[in-house]
């Protein structure tokens, strides 16, 4: 239940870290570890913090982009201690390993974390289905980017003992990330084709979008009903050039 999970690190500053989060990863029975634009790996400081993780590192796959990270994953999932301005649905840790482990049997799946002095961006979170919190004490909430995973995937270890139940055989065919992403592409360009975004606007174009991009990722688009959506935009433009 655990193989289709990747923890994704993105731009993580610290070497060290990133062995240590291996060694978490060990620890819980995950091996899938994701690296976006890390500052300095391979370093000999990561292989001796994951004290005897060194299979983690060794097969650990390095990433250009967060695209490129969270390929082929039906369900994304971030982390983060910090409010958003737009609310992205919300998950407990414990929530966040039942959601994971229901749809692990059948998708690939990717848990999030961000950079050790800022978190993710904005646009990282737009690439998320849910976000997950690690309650806190609100006057200290800044947490470790290891001991933030070593909570995500005990919980995970937890629940896959306790034997989630499979979601129903509808969600194998949900959309994927690169389909997601290229359905987001042509509704912008749609939109503005047709006057309802201004492109001389790009602050109020990236927050519609965001909310578009919010209100679609909750819902889960399968396969199916991004092909209906795509034929839409497809109607609208010819519609729109006659």
């Amino acid at each position: 239940m655990l193989s289709n999970i990747r923890i994704v690190l993105i731009n993580t500053s610290h070497p060290g870290n990133i062995g240590a989060v291996a060694r978490a990863m060990k620890n819980m029975c995950l091996h899938e570890l994701h690296l976006v634009d890390p500052v300095r790996f391979p370093c000999a400081e990561a292989t001796e913090r994951a004290s005897g993780a060194d299979d983690i590192l060794a097969n650990a796959r390095v990433h250009q982009s967060l695209e490129s990270a969270v390929a082929g994953c039906r369900l994304v999932i971030g982390t983060s201690a910090r409010p958003r301005s737009i609310a992205w649905p919300q998950l407990d840790p414990r929530q966040c390993a039942d959601q994971v482990l229901s749809e692990t049997n059948h998708h690939q799946v990717a848990i999030l974390f961000g950079r050790e002095h800022s978190g993710l961006t904005n646009a990282e979170m737009d690439h998320c289905h849910y976000l997950v919190q690690i309650p806190t004490n609100t006057a200290f909430s800044s947490l470790n980017i290891a001991s933030a995973v070593q909570i995500i995937v005990y919980e995970l270890l937890v629940a896959s003992r306790q034997g989630i139940s499979d979601m129903p055989s509808m969600m194998e065919q949900l959309a994927t990330g690169e389909e997601t992403e290229l359905f987001y592409v042509e509704l912008e360009k749609v939109l503005v084709e047709i006057g309802f975004l201004n492109p001389t606007s790009p602050k109020h174009l990236r927050r519609l979008m965001r909310r578009l991009r919010r209100l679609f990722n909750r819902i889960r688009l399968s396969r199916n009903e991004m092909d209906i959506l795509r034929g839409i935009l497809t109607a609208i433009r010819r519609k729109s050039r006659i």
